[in-house]
This record gives C-alpha cells, sequence and structure tokens, in this order.
C-alpha cells in the first residue's frame, strides 16, 4: 500500500551524522515545520551500486540544502557498520566524504514501515521462523514535505541505481505547487510552464505547448 499523502511514519533509530558521529534517537521529526526531507532506502554498505547513489547524493547536497531539504540515508546496517564506512577512504570501497545522517535500521522495522523491506518473515511448516526474500531494504526514495506528509515516493529494484536529479525536479515541483497553487505537467522542471488545475488552464496550457 502506498505511503504517499500520508504521514510519513515516525522513528527514532541511531544514526551516524556529519560523517562520523554516532548518535541515539534520530528522529525526522526534528525537521518537522523547518525542512523539507528527502529519506532514500538502500539495500547494505559495502556494496557496489550502493555507494554510487550516496556519493550522488553527496555530490547534489548543496542543491538540497538551498531548497530547504535534509537528505538522510537509510540501510538495515548497524550504526557501527555505518561508521566503518564513513570512515573507509573512496579507494579502498568506503564512502569517505559523505557528510548526510545515515541511519540504522538493523530491526528492519523501518524499511517495513515505508514498505520498501524485499522479503518478509513468516513461518515454515515446522513453526519455524524463517525470511523470504531479501532481508534488505529496495532503493526507496520518499520526500516528505515541511508537515512530514510523504508527498512522492519510488522504489527501485536492487539492480536499478536511482536518479538523483529526477528527485530534485520533484523537490522544485512541490516548492512551486506550494508557492504559486500551480501543477506541474508532463517533464516539467523549474522555469519552464505550470498550469492551473481548471479544464481551461489543461486548454491554455496544450494549446500552447
Amino acid at each position: 500500500m502506498s505511503i504517499v499523502g500520508k504521514k510519513a511514519p515516525v522513528f527514532e533509530a541511531n544514526a551516524v551524522i556529519n560523517g562520523g558521529e554516532i548518535v541515539e534517537n534520530f528522529s525526522l521529526e526534528q525537521f518537522k515545520g523547518q525542512k523539507y526531507t528527502v529519506l532514500f532506502f538502500y539495500p547494505l554498505d559495502f556494496t557496489f551500486v550502493c555507494p554510487t547513489e550516496l556519493f550522488a547524493f553527496q555530490e547534489k547536497l548543496a542543491e538540497f540544502e538551498k531548497r530547504g531539504v535534509a537528505v538522510v540515508g537509510c540501510s538495515v546496517d548497524s550504526e557501527h557498520t555505518h561508521w566503518a564506512w564513513l570512515n573507509t577512504p573512496k579507494n579502498k570501497g568506503g564512502i569517505e566524504g559523505i557528510k548526510y545522517p545515515l541511519v540504522s535500521d538493523l530491526s528492519k522495522t523501518i524499511a517495513t514501515n515505508f514498505g520498501v523491506l524485499a522479503g518478509d518473515y513468516t513461518y515454515n511448516e515446522e513453526g519455524e521462523l524463517v525470511f523470504e526474500g531479501a532481508p534488505v531494504a529496495y532503493r526507496g526514495t520518499f520526500l516528505i514535505d515541511k508537515e512530514g506528509v510523504v508527498r512522492h515516493a519510488t522504489i527501485n529494484d536492487l539492480p536499478l541505481g536511482r536518479n538523483i536529479d529526477e528527485t530534485i525536479r520533484m523537490v522544485d515541483a512541490l516548492i512551486h505547487n506550494e508557492k504559486h497553487g500551480e501543477v506541474c505537467p508532463a517533464n516539467w522542471s523549474e522555469g519552464k510552464d505550470a498550469m492551473n488545475a481548471t479544464a481551461e488552464g489543461v486548454a491554455e496550457y496544450l494549446s500552447s505547448h
């Protein structure tokens, strides 16, 4: 079930912030009323596609910050594994230089509540607890507004890296809608025409494009 249009699940978890400081009880509630949040899930630390995405978010971090967006990553690894990865140089497979928070979802409850866990706990015929699927998160990306409501979500399968520029485009679309009350048509980007959400507005937009 999609959580778009609903309050983002609330959590408190251990995290690593500022590239190396472990904190307890990290929560997105700290951004409520102040910032938009892009929360993204990735499968595992010390893997292959994941660092390309984490560095891609870091490279665009200034673009997010100037739009008033907090970027937060999350995987099912512990905060200690996050810390170790953050303190491993890039040329040795690490992500040294990442500055935004990385949340630990060791219990897998955050991924479950956001609907991105790539498997499920179940019981076998002997009544033993087993896990079916992959016990990691899909590549989920969630844009959360200042009121804590999820406004956009994408979920990629494990082999498919995401497009960070598309996430920025969706931030721009949300900000434009909130500022001007206009809706953003297909392939809209900042600087292009938006339109009024009326029959007349659609007709005017289509006739001029």
